[in-house]
């Protein structure tokens, strides 16, 4: 089967230097919005059996793109792709967090970083890990679409190309992009990685 990972498109948050984790509230501004239509065309032709989000506004949003141009699709809320819950971190300035003592650890010992009131980076990659294994099982020819959020992305692609989570910030999934991967008898393999090519000619057009 195939698995399409995407990450919501662009809000506030993201443009602001912000960290939305998981709180509410959170949508796509102006140009999320613009890269959300963008991935929707690009994936109009594409046969999909089925639609995942996460729960958060911002990913909802963005699968909701695709979900108009794929009318007999139910778009189902899976809480297990959710972004990390990074606790106390939510709605704090990256550059207020990497003067911290855990965010370096976050950055270069990811498999150890536990955030404050939230849950360790291990943590999430295992229960989204398991999410895709469960949804891979119940479509096992078929293709499926998932919006989930960056790290979680970066975490489950990590898991099946066998790289250590520790080195998983190596990996870049910038908002709107499309991962590929395959899971097949032989194993999975990687088909892509951040595909921007929907939305980057508009990016440099200025559109």
């Amino acid at each position: 089967m195939q698995l399409l990972l995407i990450r919501h498109a662009q809000n506030d948050y993201n443009r602001t230097g912000r960290l939305a984790g998981r709180l509410a509230g959170v949508h796509l501004n102006e140009e999320g919005a613009r890269q959300a239509r963008a991935l929707g065309e690009r994936l109009a032709s594409v046969n999909l059996q089925a639609l995942y989000s996460s729960p958060l506004e911002r990913a909802v949003e963005t699968a909701r793109e695709i979900a108009r141009h794929h009318p007999a699709l139910e778009l189902q809320i899976e809480e297990g792709i959710s972004e990390v819950d990074v606790g106390k971190w939510a709605g704090q300035r990256l550059r207020q967090l990497a003067r911290s003592r855990l965010w370096s650890i976050v950055q270069g010992y990811p498999s150890g970083a536990y955030f404050p009131a939230g849950e360790g980076i291990r943590e999430m990659q295992a229960r989204a890990v398991a999410v895709v294994e469960r949804i891979a099982s119940q479509h096992p020819y078929g293709r499926v679409a998932i919006v989930s959020h960056a790290d979680v992305i970066k975490a489950i692609v990590a898991h099946y190309a066998g790289i250590h989570l520790d080195l998983f910030q190596r990996l870049t999934v910038a908002p709107a992009s499309i991962s590929i991967i395959n899971l097949h008898r032989r194993g999975p393999s990687i088909q892509c990685l951040n595909d921007i090519s929907h939305y980057e000619g508009q990016q440099r057009e200025g559109r």
